[in-house]
């Protein structure tokens, strides 16, 4: 069996907890051929959202230095699946859809897939003022690095564990979610965004939509003048068309 390695960042969502890993389809992965484990990454929570996690089968990573990029570079450490498929921990991404994403992966061939929440049929799952910011944002990073993306900031990645080691990504906050796919981009990794359900949130928004949104914008400011040779990548609409998906190149190849 391949190995699939769920990370999600954890901060005070213990009453999130088990409906989210409740909707894991663990059985319908252990038949497409996957052995899941669920890492969640305890970001120095005051809840006992670890203590949950333990309780439903996770196994736990603390990272006391709070913040949404130190939560995934730790939780990214501790993987052992060849496969690594992340999203939050608060009932907003469908992990009930993992079967059909890896599905996709294999099929296509490709080492990143991300996803798009930014469409119609999610429209009212999101705040308009985040929904606004993510559209700006997503913009900037279509012109920057010419990657194609619909949907810069989304959460959801399934990529292969590999790819980690290639990417230079310093992010420690929010900001972690658009740089970790312009850096999939700019190392030439096979890379596609296909859309997905986005659903309501569960609990209190942690999300800081000015604070964050103006830092994001500075760091992909900051992240385009450090690297080059930006690579654009897929969509299913590509695929559907025929296009091929773009062949691995590092930078400097040939």
């Amino acid at each position: 069996m391949s190995s699939l390695s769920i990370v999600m960042p954890a901060f005070n969502e213990a009453s999130n907890l088990p409906p989210v890993i409740a909707t894991i389809p663990v059985a319908e992965l252990a038949e497409d051929g996957w052995d899941t484990e669920v890492v969640i990454v305890d970001n120095a929570s005051t809840d006992g959202t670890g203590e949950v996690a333990r309780s439903l089968g996770a196994r736990v990573v603390l990272q006391p230095e709070r913040g949404y990029g130190n939560a995934y570079h730790a939780g990214f450490e501790a993987a052992t699946g060849d496969v690594i498929a992340t999203g939050d921990a608060d009932r907003t991404y469908p992990f009930d859809a993992l079967p059909v994403l890896l599905r996709i992966l294999v099929a296509a061939n490709v080492e990143f897939l991300t996803t798009n929440r930014l469409t119609r049929g999610n429209r009212d799952a999101m705040q308009p003022m985040h929904s606004v910011g993510n559209h700006v944002l997503s913009v900037v990073s279509r012109t920057l690095f010419h990657n194609g993306l619909h949907d810069s900031q989304s959460g959801m990645w399934v990529f292969r564990h590999y790819v980690w080691q290639r990417l230079d990504v310093r992010s420690t906050g929010m900001a972690f979610s658009q740089e970790i796919k312009n850096a999939a981009t700019l190392a030439g990794c096979r890379c596609l965004e296909v859309p997905i359900e986005y659903r309501e949130r569960g609990g209190e928004v942690k999300l800081h939509a000015l604070h964050d949104g103006m830092a994001n914008l500075w760091q992909l400011l900051a992240h385009r003048f450090r690297q080059t040779v930006p690579r654009r990548m897929s969509t299913v609409d590509d695929l559907a068309e025929g296009a091929p998906v773009p062949s691995t190149r590092r930078l400097g190849a040939a």
